[in-house]
């Protein structure tokens, strides 16, 4: 093969790279993508003032009108006038310096913890990653699942579900219009199946499991 053939299938090798990796870089994107949908923590994408470049279905559902952020024309905003101030310069210091911080935003009975990290390691434009804490221990599609997996009965997921929500057995007999004495031996049926020997030992495994998002929520 002379020069000019071996120049012709480099310039030819170059033109199919181009595609090749563009191509890699968008389904890398759309994975993502679809990562972050499945998570069952929100997370949004930021730039330092606050606009809006990506925000996952978690925190769509969370950010309600009891959440002390909201999303308004793709620009983020406190609630509380008190968070404000606190919430941007978080943000400018995240994207300008690499600082991470947790906030503590709301009052009262509605305040939440938002974990603020920057990602502006290696690339052309630095971002900022909000996490927003959930407010359940245990998801619902998780309780179902460990309920399948250790083959709980109905009423004994009902059971499971309550406590993973800090309910005590006396409010969940109360709840449920049974004796204290059903809720009793439930936990214990569920003990036995999921060889946990507390309750603490079984709220552990329900608060390690993945943190996914429900199919019911599509």
């Amino acid at each position: 093969m002379n020069a000019i053939e071996l120049a012709t299938v480099s310039a030819v090798a170059r033109r199919t790279a181009v595609p090749e990796r563009r191509r890699a870089a968008s389904l890398s994107s759309h994975w993502l993508g679809l990562v972050l949908e499945e998570l069952d923590y929100g997370v949004l994408l930021l730039n330092q003032r606050g606009e809006l470049l990506h925000s996952n279905r978690a925190a769509r559902l969370a950010m309600d009108a009891r959440h002390p952020l909201q999303l308004l024309g793709g620009q983020l905003r406190a609630r509380c006038a008190k968070d404000v101030k606190p919430l941007f310069e978080a943000l400018a210091h995240a994207e300008r310096e690499g600082r991470r911080c947790l906030l503590r935003l709301g009052e009262g009975a509605e305040q939440a913890n938002v974990v603020v990290v920057p990602l502006n390691r290696d690339v052309e434009q630095a971002a900022v990653l909000l996490v927003l804490e959930r407010r359940e221990l245990c998801g619902a599609l998780a309780a179902q699942w460990f309920a399948l997996r250790y083959g709980l009965t109905p009423a004994e997921t009902e059971v499971l579900k309550a406590l993973s929500d800090g309910a005590e057995p006396s409010s969940v007999a109360q709840a449920q219009g049974v004796a204290i004495s059903t809720v009793r031996t439930q936990i214990q049926s569920i003990r036995a199946k999921s060889g946990a020997p507390s309750i603490r030992e079984l709220l552990r495994q329900l608060a390690v499991l993945p943190p996914l998002m429900s199919a019911l929520y599509n």
